[in-house]
């Protein structure tokens, strides 16, 4: 495989930016980095706690911060959900590494949010999930240098798609 120095996995709440991302960075050496944890760290509040107390607006500034702060090299980023309304952001991890769009359909992502309702998605209250979909999706692809379907088969299986893809290119 190609030695990246970095790679960003963006994507919907839910569709496993962490759990993929954990296995990535074992599987490539890098670090792996949760910019989700690194606001929680940083604001000493969960980030439904952060946007009950502020809002997703605040939220979002904070997440555009924390990634313009912290150390990119040898790591494998696992970015919020709402990273890619951040052009600087964006702009940032595209020039640090490819970044791969974890994607899945709206049903596979509204099963597993309910899972776990409370996730502090950065988002307008009076918007659906579905909505945020809808908005977010089309930036997804926008920055995304790989795509990788993130409902076929477990997180080892996505994690290799995701090596598959950055060996071959043009294939994704």
């Amino acid at each position: 495989m190609h030695r990246f120095n970095t790679l960003s996995l963006i994507g919907m709440p839910g569709v496993g930016k962490s759990t993929v991302g954990v296995i990535l960075a074992k599987q490539t050496g890098l670090r792996f980095v949760d910019t989700d944890l690194d606001i929680q760290v940083r604001e000493g509040a969960t980030l439904q706690t952060i946007i009950e107390q502020h809002d997703y607006r605040y939220l979002r500034r904070v997440e555009e911060e924390v990634l313009l702060d912290i150390d990119l090299g040898g790591a494998l980023i696992s970015t919020g959900g709402s990273v890619v309304y951040s052009a600087a952001s964006m702009q940032r991890l595209q020039q640090a590494g490819p970044v791969i769009y974890l994607q899945a359909d709206l049903q596979t992502l509204q099963q597993r949010v309910a899972a776990a309702p409370l996730r502090g998605i950065a988002s307008d209250s009076k918007q659906s999930f579905a909505q945020v979909y809808a908005e977010r999706t089309p930036l997804y692809a926008q920055y995304a240098d790989h795509t990788v379907d993130a409902t076929q088969g477990g997180p080892e299986a996505v994690a290799t798609a995701i090596r598959d893809a950055l060996e071959n290119p043009a294939t994704d």
